[in-house]
């Protein structure tokens, strides 16, 4: 029988078998679990959904959703995984209700740093002709994507700006962005403005939060995201692959989440091969 001699170095454990065999475990994820959690805003059944999965193999996490249909399966799912989650109803337009959302999250997870939040939220989706919309459309829109993230970000930063000297991961802040981030269309007017001021503030945390070791990245998904309510729309000319996975969608904020601070990518936009742009 060969011999196993367990050395640490840094922030790992090194297995020895013998002297060819070497295998690394992070010991960093062995505690992750027991030390840290992620939170995701605006959980539904496609990339909330996906994210929440891909962020629960490493994780505890919560799931924010204004009704309680948006996350109970999701999280009945992680934990039939082996996972732990939890849901809580907030709506982020409203201060008060976040921050009551955040309260009963540290209870649950008493003891344990906030290692990711997601903001993935996405409101006030106002298709029309500019001259037949109403202010309301405008602050609708307004509430649910900046005032969202305004709210989102006050609570989660000071938790991730906590996690800096010991995070598995540098601490990130992931914002779910749109085609309408970075470029206005016909009957998009309220949304465009929307998103372009979900951007601008994406931007100015970077700036301000990067230097402090905090990952702040906007995401704009420049496609139809496959999920049951897109099934039969045709786009693309409905070639292989036309719309894009809410599981890759899922990896890619996975990938920004494992950066190391000497290479933080601030934006980040996906689409599938086939899609213009």
């Amino acid at each position: 029988m060969r011999r196993c001699y367990i050395m640490a170095r840094g922030s790992s454990i090194l297995l020895v078998f013998g002297k060819s065999i070497h295998v690394s475990i992070q010991i960093a994820f062995i505690m992750a679990s027991k030390t840290f959690y992620a939170v995701v805003a605006g959980v539904g059944a496609g990339t909330g959904r996906s994210v929440a999965l891909r962020f629960a193999k490493a994780y505890p996490v919560a799931l924010l959703a204004r009704r309680p249909e948006s996350y109970n399966d999701i999280v009945d799912e992680i934990k039939k995984a082996g996972g732990q989650a939890i849901g809580v109803s907030a709506d982020t337009s409203d201060e008060a209700s976040v921050k009551a959302a955040f309260e009963s999250i540290k209870k649950e997870f008493a003891g344990k740093k906030l290692a990711a939040a997601v903001f993935n939220v996405g409101a006030g989706f106002a298709v029309k002709p500019f001259l037949e919309l109403k202010a309301e459309d405008l602050e609708n829109s307004l509430a649910g994507n900046a005032k969202g993230l305004f709210n989102f970000a006050q609570q989660t930063l000071p938790q991730l700006l906590e996690a800096v000297p010991d995070s598995p991961h540098p601490p990130t802040l992931v914002i779910t962005g749109a085609t309408a981030s970075i470029r206005g269309s016909a009957r998009f007017a309220t949304f465009a403005a929307s998103k372009f001021a979900v951007r601008g503030i994406a931007q100015s945390l970077s700036r301000e939060f990067h230097p402090k070791g905090v990952h702040v990245a906007h995401v704009i998904i420049d496609a139809v995201i496959d999920i049951p309510r897109t099934k039969d729309w045709v786009v693309n000319d409905g070639k292989e692959d036309s719309k894009i996975s809410p599981d890759s969608i899922a990896e890619s904020y996975w990938y920004l989440h494992a950066q190391e601070r000497s290479g933080f990518t601030q934006e980040l936009d996906l689409r599938p091969y086939v899609e213009k742009f």
